[in-house]
Parts: C-alpha cells; sequence; structure tokens
C-alpha cells in the first residue's frame, strides 16, 4: 500500500451533494441501455412476470447497495469499491471487484458511443462516428470536472430525461391506448431471463461509494434517502416503460430498442422524443459509471492524487478512448465477452458487498452515523446471494447455449 492509503488519507477527495444530486446520479446510472432493451427482452413472458421481478430485483439490489453505503460510514477513508473491498476482503476480492467494475463500465460505455452515434446518424442525417464525436465531448466534459459537475448535470438532464419519458408514456395510454390482452399473458417458462435482464438492469451499486464521498456528517441521512429514492424511481421507470411500449405494439412488434417501436407506433413527433429520452438516457448513465470507473483507477491503482491535472487527463484517457475505439472497431465478437462480464460482475457484486459489511462490522475504523439495521441478516444476505448468482449462472450458460436464453 502507498503512504496515500497506509495513512488513512485517500487521493480521493470529499464534496457536497444534495439529496436530489445523489437521486439523480442513482436514476442516471441505472436508466442507460438496459431500459431500452427490457420490452424486447420480457416480449415472451409477458409484462406481470418483469413486474414481480423489477420489484424483487430492486428490493435485493437496494438492500445490497445499504450494505456498501454502512462499509463506507465504517470507514475513515474516502475509498471506492476496489479500496473497500482490499481493506474487508483482501486483495483477491479487490481486485475481483475491481474487473467487474471495469469490464461492467466498459461494456456500458462502448454501448453508449455506438448507440449515441447511431440515434445522432438517425436524428440528423451525420456519419455515426461524428455522432458519436459529438457524444463523446459533454460526456467527458463532465467527467473532467469531477462529482459535484456529475451530481449538478445528472440533476438537470435527469429532469429532462423524466419529462420526455413521462409524456412518451402519457401519449401511449390517452392516444391510442394501450390493450389490455398485451399487458396480462404471462408465460413463466421464459420468467428467469427475464430475472437476469432486470437484475443488470440495476446498474447502480457502483455508484455508492461516490455517493458517500458527497455527504458530510451533517446530512449523512441524505445517503441512504438517495439510495432508496433512486431505486424507486428506476423501479417505477423500469416497469412502466416496457409497459407503455408493449401495451401499444403488443408483443410480435416490440422491437430491440423500444423507442423505435415507439416512434413507430405514435408518430414523428415521438420519434425525437423518444430518440432524445434515449440519448439523454446513455448520456446519464455514461456519467455515472465513467465516474465511477475513473475513481476507482485512481483507488486500486493507488494514484497519489485525485486533483492533480496530469494524472486526471491520464485516467480519463483510460476511462474514454478505448470505449470510442472499440465501438467503431467492427470487433463482433466483443458482445458476447461482454455478456460473459456482465454476468460475472453481477456474482460479484452479489457476494461482496455481503463479506465487505459482515467484516467491517467487525474491523471498521469508526461508529458509523447509520446503518442497515436487521436488512443484514444472514437470510436476506444468503437470498441476495442465490438470486444474484443464479442470474449470473444464467446467463453464463445461456451464452454458451447450454441453457435456453429464453428468447
Amino acid at each position: 500500500m502507498s503512504d496515500s492509503s497506509s495513512n488513512g488519507k485517500s487521493a480521493l477527495v470529499r464534496t457536497q451533494l444534495t439529496l436530489t444530486e445523489g437521486v439523480s446520479l442513482i436514476v442516471g446510472a441505472n436508466i442507460g441501455a438496459g431500459i431500452l432493451s427490457l420490452a424486447y427482452g420480457t416480449r415472451h413472458a409477458g409484462w406481470p412476470v418483469l413486474l414481480f421481478w423489477v420489484i424483487v430485483a430492486g428490493v435485493l439490489t437496494t438492500i445490497s447497495m445499504l450494505y456498501v453505503a454502512e462499509t463506507t460510514l465504517r470507514t475513515k477513508q474516502n475509498l471506492q469499491l476496489s479500496g473497500l473491498a482490499e481493506k474487508y476482503v483482501g486483495n483477491l476480492g479487490s481486485w475481483l471487484i475491481f474487473l467487474s467494475v471495469a469490464v461492467n463500465a466498459l461494456g456500458a460505455l462502448i454501448a453508449y458511443m455506438s448507440g449515441s452515434g447511431q440515434i445522432l446518424a438517425e436524428l440528423f442525417g451525420m456519419p455515426p462516428i461524428l455522432g458519436s464525436f459529438l457524444f463523446f465531448i459533454p460526456a467527458v466534459a463532465v467527467i473532467w470536472l469531477g462529482l459535484k459537475a456529475a451530481g449538478v448535470a445528472e440533476k438537470f438532464i435527469t429532469f429532462g430525461m423524466l419529462f420526455l419519458v413521462i409524456l412518451l408514456i402519457l401519449a401511449s395510454i390517452i392516444g391510442p391506448g394501450l390493450k389490455a390482452e398485451y399487458l396480462t399473458y404471462t408465460n413463466p417458462k421464459f420468467a428467469i431471463p427475464v430475472f437476469s435482464l432486470t437484475v443488470f438492469s440495476f446498474l447502480a451499486q457502483y455508484i455508492v461509494p461516490e455517493l458517500s464521498r458527497g455527504y458530510s456528517k451533517e446530512t449523512i441521512k441524505s445517503l441512504p434517502r438517495a439510495i432508496v429514492i433512486g431505486m424507486a424511481i428506476t423501479g417505477i421507470l423500469l416497469a412502466l416503460v416496457p409497459m407503455a411500449a408493449l401495451g401499444l405494439t403488443g408483443p410480435e412488434k416490440v422491437t430491440e430498442v423500444v423507442t423505435i417501436a415507439w416512434a413507430e407506433a405514435l408518430g414523428s413527433w415521438a420519434f425525437f422524443t423518444a430518440n432524445g429520452f434515449a440519448l439523454l438516457a446513455m448520456l446519464t448513465s455514461y456519467w455515472a459509471l465513467g465516474q465511477s470507473y475513473f475513481t476507482n483507477i485512481i483507488d486500486r491503482f493507488k494514484v497519489p492524487s485525485e486533483t492533480n491535472k496530469k494524472y486526471r487527463a491520464i485516467v480519463l484517457s483510460i476511462v474514454a478512448i478505448p470505449p470510442f475505439i472499440l465501438a467503431y472497431s467492427g470487433f463482433v465478437g466483443f458482445v458476447d465477452a461482454l455478456s460473459i462480464a456482465g454476468a460475472f460482475a453481477g456474482i460479484m457484486m452479489a457476494i461482496v458487498p455481503v463479506m465487505m459489511i459482515n467484516k467491517a462490522r467487525k474491523v471498521g475504523d469508526k461508529e458509523p452515523e447509520w446503518t442497515c439495521g436487521k436488512l443484514a441478516h444472514p437470510l436476506i444476505q444468503t437470498l441476495i446471494i442465490v438470486l444474484y448468482t443464479g442470474a449470473g449462472v444464467y446467463t453464463l450458460l445461456g451464452i454458451f447455449n447450454v441453457l435456453p436464453k429464453g428468447w
């Protein structure tokens, strides 16, 4: 360990976030590529199956995030997930968590780079690579400016995103209307893959240590509140967007990226609104995941300072440039590699927070200002590990065609 971490200090500096900024960071992190593909992934199982899993996965992920929050509050240093894992689980746990943060962030950032290019190409008729570059500029600029800037930017853009998506949902209900038969059919045979898909739509565990350094002793109660409110808003959106799309178009016509089906069903105004929503969803998620990946690199590799411009530039280029290049490399097999990575990351995010909170309760540096209480009951911890590990293993077996993917 370097001096910066062994003497109780960290290269990461504290900042001040409001409750709304914290909520926005969580909603922004979660509402990205996952929500755009949920309707398509659910089309065989039916919307009631999705609703059930959104509630189950949402509650369990929220509890897992609260474990990470309590662990950060038992720790004097401002550490990221990989630093917390090193402290409480050991070096191997730290590397596994860092890998899961890195592969998940890399996968998502590649998706946002190529997706943003395609959307801007559709909207303005420009080459996709130019669209991606125009998206890249604000995406990277906010991470360069730091956590507070990300919190403020997330707040404004998330409100814009929520406005557009509520507009689309209301237009679907009031305009053409949702058909009951499209929303009430269920096929439990396809229930397991929908759970896997839903679990990986809640990505915000990675952002919790970032949030915790945004609240002081006076405002620390805002940390669990931000987590619970942010996850509740996420859950509502993950249920409503597929509801509107499936109820409007039916399972046969729903498209892989949900905004295309919406635009076709609602008319030309919805084409701009739906694509605007998709673009903002990608931007907010890029900020939250990119910021988390950025600080995890600083933490894991013991970078001497978060604020030094030279170090910031080096770390940011590691975060931002590879996804841009890989998005246009034509490296097709990469998608499956990322699904494997996502499954691995899901398993890690189930097991490591449980191990961290249990160890931190024994050997933590300080009394926390807030605790999870009975939410850390062994039964709940076991349930989280079993369900998440199951989802990860199922995804892996689906990729290797041992089990049906379900869709």
